[in-house]
């Protein structure tokens, strides 16, 4: 079984708790071209008997990033510490997890696009060639020394792969996308859950959740439970369609995954801007919101399914966006796209 040896810990949400994490690549539901392509490097590498190529996800958030690289781990038979990169705040930090690495473990770096500069140096000739420089002492009497490390396998999680320095993600050798699921595989996670969790789901309860979870594991579970607990309440015996439409209704997630902020930033750019485009730095401010929320938040989901254009002047609302809001159409110019 993996050892996990958490450093810094990522806390876990209660709707992706350890319960719902897969431990087997044949228990991971969706993502298969990049479950193949993990099984087969992970295979290479026990024939091999070398560590895993280091190995960087990324995506939008809630897709299984995180389970994935616990799985990678726990089917190399290796340990696996967990940390962000905002938790690592000088390079003695990401010394001190290098040098207590074991041979073949697996050190997960989570949000990893947030590195620091000066601890990514460190990481370069860590992931390189498994040594690290130590700085002894102070001023005029300071001196290097070069530790060596066991070979290990960094691996990173990132929703925004294009804020990575080129000189880092050069140094990985597994570069996998992870993209949004569709319906079935929601299902399938719903359905599994549901049993683990003891809760009462038939076919259309499981259907009508899936659909309205964004293409996405972890708000898939987040809402299986929302609704259990109405169920609970209401003292309603299992969940079927009808009674996830109507809780569903209850947190305001609509038939297509939207919920109030989703329709808030549509809102802001149909109403305020008619109908764009407009900057997000504005659409954020409008919103009350980081800029970093609605970019990792909203964006990649509303793009996905077509509400949201990126054009070069900024962000415009579709046709079906519109339509979705129950507003007539704004014929834009065609100029705004360049």
């Amino acid at each position: 079984m993996i050892e996990e040896k958490l450093t810094n810990p990522i806390h876990l949400s209660e709707d992706m708790d350890d319960s719902l994490r897969p431990r087997l690549l044949t228990e991971f539901i969706g993502q298969a071209k990049v479950k193949e392509n993990v099984r087969v490097f992970i295979e290479a590498a026990k024939i091999r008997k070398a560590p895993l190529d280091h190995v960087l996800l990324y995506g939008p958030p809630g897709l299984g990033k995180t389970t994935l690289v616990s799985i990678i781990a726990n089917e190399l038979g290796r340990a696996i510490k967990i940390t962000s990169a905002p938790a690592l705040e000088k390079a003695g930090d990401l010394v001190a997890i290098l040098t207590s690495l074991d041979e073949g473990d697996v050190l997960f770096i989570d949000e990893i696009h947030r590195m620091r500069r000066v601890l990514e140096e460190v990481l370069y000739s860590a992931m390189e060639d498994f040594k690290v420089d130590v700085v002894i002492g102070e001023g005029t009497g300071a001196r290097t020394i070069r530790l060596n490390l066991p070979k290990f396998t960094l691996a990173g999680a990132t929703t925004r792969s294009g804020a990575i320095s080129s000189p880092l993600r050069s140094r990985f050798g597994i570069i996998e996308r992870l993209d949004f699921y569709d319906t079935p595989a929601l299902q399938s996670i719903i359905s599994r859950s549901a049993r683990i969790l003891n809760i009462g789901v038939d076919d259309g309860g499981s259907e009508e959740i899936a659909r309205r979870s964004r293409g996405t594991p972890r708000i898939a579970n987040r809402l299986l439970r929302r609704v259990s607990d109405f169920a609970l309440v209401e003292n309603h015996d299992g969940i079927d369609g009808k009674f996830a439409a109507y809780a569903l209704g209850k947190l305001e997630v609509d038939k297509q995954g939207l919920d109030s902020l989703d329709r808030k930033f549509l809102n802001i750019i149909i109403d305020h801007y008619k109908g764009g485009p407009v900057g997000v730095s504005a659409i954020a401010a409008a919103l009350n919101e980081e800029t970093e929320t609605i970019e990792d938040m909203c964006e990649p989901y509303l793009i996905q399914i077509g509400f949201v254009q990126r054009t070069p002047r900024g962000r415009m609302a579709s046709r079906r966006a519109y339509e979705h809001l129950g507003l007539e159409y704004r014929e834009q110019d065609p100029g705004l796209f360049g």
